[in-house]
């Protein structure tokens, strides 16, 4: 992500659908360490992985701190098909870090949680604007483009179709 500073108003340029997602985990127990700190590390090396291949529908995410306790991802994809296809597909990493999960989470009995939420957003249900910022959140994602472009308003914004209607 680039830390550059585009002065105005921009919004971002992705058009037509986008799934956003949210996963994390919550240290239940600190000093239990051999239950949660493979689930830690796990998830920056799903995101290498995803990152290398443009094809995997990953258009971007940012890395969160929730406290102490919580850590989680912000994901942008490109359609829920291929968020569900990478987290099904037996040869990425997700699936063996997903069996290593449920062994870890059984000897740990709540030593760790892990959660996700998936919103599969329509065009014309999603708008952004950002003033005097880096690219940031979907735009970091999409690009960014004028907030002209879509309009001034977020309504206006939230009608925009990729096919002009």
């Amino acid at each position: 992500m680039s830390a550059k500073l585009i002065p105005g108003r921009q919004t971002a340029a992705a058009e037509g659908d986008i799934v956003v997602f949210l996963i994390g985990m919550r240290i239940n127990r600190f000093r239990a360490p051999r239950s949660w700190w493979p689930v830690f590390t796990a998830m920056p090396r799903m995101l290498r992985e995803l990152s290398e291949d443009k094809s995997s529908g990953l258009l971007g995410y940012r890395l969160l701190l929730g406290g102490p306790r919580i850590v989680y991802v912000l994901q942008y994809w490109e359609s829920k098909e291929k968020l569900l296809a990478y987290a099904s597909d037996q040869d990425r990493r997700h699936r063996p870090a997903w069996a290593a999960f449920n062994r870890y989470a059984r000897a740990g009995k709540g030593h760790v949680g892990i959660w996700h939420e998936t919103y599969a957003v329509p065009a014309g249900s999603y708008e952004s604007i950002y003033s005097d910022m880096p690219a940031f959140g979907l735009a970091a994602a999409t690009g960014v483009i004028p907030v002209s472009r879509r309009g001034e308003a977020a309504a206006d914004r939230l009608k925009f179709s990729p096919s002009g209607d």
